[in-house]
Parts: structure tokens; C-alpha cells; sequence
């Protein structure tokens, strides 16, 4: 049997098309449950990943500036014991050794591999890359509930009036929301008009 065949009697038995068009709309109805999964996700994912690139940035900037407290602190005392060549003994090897501390301190809050400021801007770059990444997802998710939703309404129209191109319309229109659905998820193309 023929594509043809099957439109043919589909036309010719009304009952039995309206059966497969509620089928039709209910697919619909779930494709459009998924989307709207997908958009939540990618929202939730832009918020999330925002708000922890927001605190990497934060705590890298207390670090550094914590950092350059030490460093300016042991610039202080290096420039003390430059005015008072005449210290010696314990009290210079007191301040030579808070220099050294100081120093050690500043590049420990520098390069320490757990929290140190170089680990804190590569965080919070890659938070931001995630960012970037959900929120260019979104727009794909919106245009595809959007254009579900109006073939839901067009297939559901059908079924009042049963007009063919309605059907045929709302069948266009979900097949690009499926794809826009699809490439939300996957980020295969970048359409610059929905970015």
C-alpha cells in the first residue's frame, strides 16, 4: 500500500483520521513536555553556572587581594631595612624573616592547586564557558515550544474543520520545532538569528 493509498483512505474514512491526528497531537503534547524540560534545564544551567562563576570571582579577587596585602607588607619592611642599614642582629633576621613569610604566603595564594588565584580564574572561566553554553541553548528550546504549541493548535483546528492544509501546516511547523528541540540539546548548528 501506497503513501497515497493511505492519505486516500485516511480522507475518504474521517473517523479514523481524526483517531490518528489525536495520536499526532498527543505526540506533540510530550514532544512539548521534553522542550519544555530542556528550557527549564538550560535556564537553571545559565543561573547556576552564573552564580558560581560570580562566587570563583569573588573569592579570586579576596585571595588577591589578600595577596597583595602580603606583598605590599613585605615591600614595607624591605624598604625599612633599606632606611636602617644599621639594623642587625636578631631584629634584622626578625624582619628578614617576616619578608620571607610574607613572600611565601602571597605565591602559596597565588599557585596553591586547591583555591589559589590562578586555580580560581580558570574556574571561574570555565563556569562562564558553561554559562555561555546554556544560554545559547535557550533560544532554540523557547522557538520550539513555541512553534509546537502552534501545531498543536493547527492539528487540533484540523479536527473542527478538517481542512488538509491546516494539517499539513501544523506537520511543518512541528517538524521544525522538533529540530529546533533536537539542536538545543546538541548545539550542532548555530543559527545567528536565534542566538
Amino acid at each position: 500500500m501506497s503513501m497515497d493509498d493511505v492519505i486516500e483512505r485516511l480522507k475518504s474514512d474521517k473517523e479514523e483520521l481524526n483517531k490518528w491526528v489525536g495520536v499526532y497531537i498527543g505526540v506533540l503534547a510530550v514532544l512539548l513536555a521534553i522542550c519544555n524540560v530542556g528550557g527549564n534545564n538550560a535556564t537553571k544551567d545559565a543561573m547556576r553556572a552564573n552564580i558560581d562563576a560570580s562566587d570563583a570571582w569573588a573569592f579570586y579577587q579576596a585571595k588577591n587581594i589578600r595577596r597583595t596585602t602580603y606583598n605590599i607588607a613585605a615591600d614595607q619592611l624591605e624598604l625599612m631595612l633599606a632606611m636602617q642599614p644599621g639594623l642587625t642582629g636578631p631584629p634584622r633576621k626578625a624582619v628578614e624573616d617576616k619578608i620571607k613569610s610574607h613572600r611565601a604566603e602571597a605565591g602559596r595564594l597565588k599557585a596553591d592547586a586547591q583555591d589559589g588565584t590562578d586555580r580560581l580564574i580558570a574556574k571561574a572561566k570555565t563556569l562562564e564557558t558553561e554559562r555561555d553554553v546554556a544560554l545559547r541553548k535557550d533560544p532554540y528550546f523557547d522557538w520550539a515550544q513555541a512553534l509546537i504549541q502552534i501545531a498543536i493548535v493547527l492539528a487540533s483546528v484540523h479536527l473542527i474543520i478538517g481542512n488538509f492544509a491546516l494539517l499539513g501546516g501544523s506537520g511543518g511547523l512541528a517538524g521544525l520545532g522538533i529540530l529546533l528541540m533536537l539542536n538545543g540539546f546538541t548545539l550542532l548548528l548555530s543559527l545567528p538569528f536565534l542566538g
